[in-house]
């Protein structure tokens, strides 16, 4: 099994790496292509039907959105002469381009992929689902960022904002509620993908950050739902504390991390004079930040009652690689913005 997962991850190194590196729509859905399946049986590896419904779902959703890319390249290739990536003057295909990407990455109005595929697989895929497999989308946008129509990605951006928000508060599974973090983060880094794409870049490698070792805690604690974050305190008070810090710097409180992305955000929005859209925004932001609160309160404030008879972890395993990976992503998800102010 552990030779199969190396097989599976090298796969999926390689089609991120192919289309980072291509100058070709060819070339770069091969990548993606190679990616999305190469994930499928880390996914169903848990052998449950919830599992196997969760690569069914991955599978038709990515299917889809390669058949935009490819539809949309072909119609460029047919308009302009070539396949380049760069090259992409008209509106239809780039407009296509936007919607399949943002479909392969789990943003609104193409979002309700996400939560149930995350829910239905183990904490470590559902990390990778929220941030490797979004990096070659990602760079793909960020390279056509200058044909994209900026009133559609706008319009995306705060639709995944606001349903990020209302989507995660009514949540007591974990991964759904992270499922639903991502699709807000998603419409932040929308925001400024035409106006400022650097910026963009800035937040979803920012969020990448704060993800990872927030993933990696809830599965070295067997984290799953709203009631497991009531006993964590009893067991593992060190995780508890960084969670909780982990989990306000995705809310974008300041001084933390997570609130540098969203100031220079909203601060290039009122720079081109979208002061409208950068208070719905920030509004937006307040619903996120309900269950990040909700689960902050639950981890670091409260005790359950009669929590000596109730079903709790007294023995962690910590993992020495996992912990490797865990402790310097964390320091930097809460410490970084702070340094840069010293």
């Amino acid at each position: 099994r552990t030779t199969a997962t190396i097989y599976m991850l090298t796969g999926i190194s390689i089609g991120t790496i192919m289309v980072t590196s291509s100058n070709s729509w060819m070339l770069a859905w091969l990548g993606l292509e190679l990616n999305s399946f190469a994930i499928l049986p880390l996914i169903s590896k848990t052998k449950h039907p919830r599992s196997i419904e969760a690569a069914t779902k991955y599978f038709l959703t990515q299917s889809t959105a390669s058949c935009l890319i490819l539809f949309a390249s072909t119609i460029n290739a047919w308009q302009t002469g070539t396949w380049t990536i760069t090259q992409m003057p008209d509106k239809l295909p780039s407009t296509l381009m936007l919607i399949a990407l943002t479909m392969k990455m789990g943003a609104a109005p193409m979002h309700l992929w996400l939560p149930e595929v995350m829910q239905g697989t183990t904490l470590l895929t559902s990390l990778l689902i929220s941030t490797w497999q979004k990096i070659a989308p990602m760079v793909l946008i960020f390279t056509t960022s200058n044909h994209l129509p900026s009133n559609i990605t706008l319009i995306m951006g705060l639709l995944s904002t606001y349903l990020g928000g209302w989507g995660g508060m009514n949540q007591t599974h974990l991964r759904k509620m992270m499922a639903f973090s991502s699709i807000a983060n998603m419409g932040w880094t929308l925001m400024t993908l035409t106006s400022e794409p650097k910026m963009s870049m800035i937040n979803i490698m920012t969020y990448m950050l704060l993800t990872t070792p927030t993933f990696i805690l809830l599965a070295q604690t067997s984290t799953k739902t709203l009631q497991d974050m009531t006993t964590m305190w009893t067991t593992s008070p060190t995780s508890s504390i960084m969670l909780m810090f982990l989990l306000l710097s995705m809310a974008g409180l300041p001084p933390l991390t997570g609130f540098m992305p969203k100031l220079l955000i909203l601060n290039e929005l009122i720079s081109q004079n979208l002061t409208a859209i950068s208070i719905a925004t920030t509004m937006a932001s307040l619903l996120s930040l309900i269950f990040y609160l909700r689960i902050s309160y639950l981890t670091s404030l409260l005790n359950t009652p009669s929590s000596s008879t109730s079903t709790t972890k007294w023995r962690q395993n910590m993992n020495s690689l996992k912990m490797t990976q865990m402790t310097p992503t964390a320091v930097m998800s809460i410490t970084t913005l702070p340094t840069l102010y010293l």
